[in-house]
Order: structure tokens, then sequence, then C-alpha cells
């Protein structure tokens, strides 16, 4: 057990074991005012015309732009351990509903 008393600039976070099991997402829509940034994250199943938005996120535009630079300087990192991250190609769907699958018989 930790016995220090927490530092002065040191947030003291809980991660319960339902959040800590993450939700995944494939598909991600940010839409904002002019006092927040609401980002929804959804997951796209094969052959199910419905996707679905499985988180919401809510942030003020400081802490948006905090996040976008912490997600550039960890895709930095990843790909100078990993190589680059390739792109989705200029004419390629963003959204593949069928996920190229075969769809099944009955």
């Amino acid at each position: 057990m930790n016995d220090h008393p927490p530092k002065q600039n040191e947030i003291n976070i809980e991660l319960s074991e339902e959040i800590a099991e993450g939700v995944y997402a494939n598909l991600s829509i940010i839409s904002h005012s002019n006092s927040e940034f609401i980002l929804d994250f959804i997951r796209l199943v094969p052959n199910v015309p419905k996707a679905k938005v499985k988180s919401r996120v809510i942030m003020t535009p400081q802490q948006t732009k905090r996040l976008m630079y912490a997600l550039q300087e960890n895709v930095k990192r990843y790909e100078a351990s990993n190589g680059t991250i390739k792109d989705l190609e200029a004419n390629a769907n963003p959204f593949p509903m069928n996920f190229n699958t075969p769809k099944g018989q009955a």
C-alpha cells in the first residue's frame, strides 16, 4: 500500500474494474459547440446495418486540445517503434459496413 501522501500537483485516479476492461470502437465521430467537444466512439459490426455508439466523451475545448497534443506525441512514439501507420486510401469507403465478408445463407 502507498503510505506516501499525494504531492501537491498529483491527482489520485481510481480505475474501476468495469472501466479497466475498456470499450472497443473502430470508428469515431467528433462534433463541437462553442463550449464543448463531443467524441462518439462507435463499433461497426460486419453485415449489421446499424452501428452503435459504445461511449461518448464530452470535453472542454482546452482539454480537447491537450488530448490532440497527447495523441500526436503518442502516434509519433508508436511510429518510431512500429513504423508508419498507413492512412486510408483516398477513394476508400471510411465505413465499410460489410467488412468485405461474405453474407451468410440459411
